[in-house]
């Protein structure tokens, strides 16, 4: 399995409404007809608690493959932290066959969030090539928001949407959540450990977007007739 350690970034968070001011200029946005082909980071927390909800992401990972079938290509490099300093990456999959084989051989160990770190390795993969979308599954946050928006306002002025996605109701979590879908145009959604279908959808929406833009989402949320998924494309379009 091709991966890579992830290191941690900061930067002072006056630099955020700079770089926020600066991605609006630019107007960096997915076009309305939508790319052949999109890349999409899917990052999740693997943290002890998290076992019960990484199998269930192994489960229904294949919608988001399956959501482009037929309309263009899709990457996906999944993204993980455990443990007390664990944070890798995965290579490029384009099939759920691949994507679920590099989940599978990951179990869940305590630690702590290490959000700064994907942010982090998100911005620098972008570097390499277009990033689309960021998708980001976890339930709460040990981190200060703070050391956040900077690495945030990075992804916004390189296009990439962070789509977070939270099991529960954190309170700090909620915050923090909604700050970074804020800073990057992209969206907050939450949803219980009940609502597999509920995250399916969402998946589905997602790498829509990505290979697609906003009419691959609107295509999407016709075919699966998804409330949720239109929740998430208002979002998408109150910031456009």
């Amino acid at each position: 399995m091709a991966r890579k350690d992830i290191i941690s970034e900061t930067s002072n968070r006056q630099e955020v409404e700079d770089f926020l001011s600066q991605a609006r200029g630019l107007s960096v946005s997915a076009p309305a007809s939508g790319p052949s082909q999109g890349r999409l980071i899917f990052a999740m927390d693997a943290t002890a608690s998290r076992q019960p909800s990484w199998d269930r992401a192994a489960e229904i990972q294949a919608e988001m493959f399956d959501a482009v079938d037929g309309v263009g290509a899709l990457d996906i490099q999944l993204v993980f932290f455990r443990g007390l300093s664990e944070c890798k990456a995965s290579g490029w999959c384009r099939n759920a066959k691949s994507l679920r084989n590099y989940i599978s051989k990951v179990s869940c160990h305590a630690g702590h969030t290490q959000i700064e770190r994907v942010l982090a390795h998100v911005e620098r993969e972008s570097a390499n090539g277009k990033v689309d979308a960021l998708i980001y599954v976890g339930d709460c946050i040990e981190e200060n928001p703070d050391h956040l928006a900077p690495i945030a306002g990075k992804l916004a002025l390189k296009g990439v949407k962070t789509f977070m996605f939270q099991e529960g109701y954190d309170r700090d979590a909620s915050f923090a959540f909604g700050e970074i879908a804020r800073i990057t145009d992209g969206a907050f959604m939450q949803f219980d450990a009940s609502s597999a279908k509920k995250l399916r959808d969402l998946l589905g929406a997602v790498a829509s977007y990505a290979v697609g833009g906003q009419n691959g989402l609107s295509d999407y949320q016709k075919k699966t007739g998804s409330d949720d998924v239109l929740k998430l494309g208002y979002q998408l379009r109150k910031k456009s």
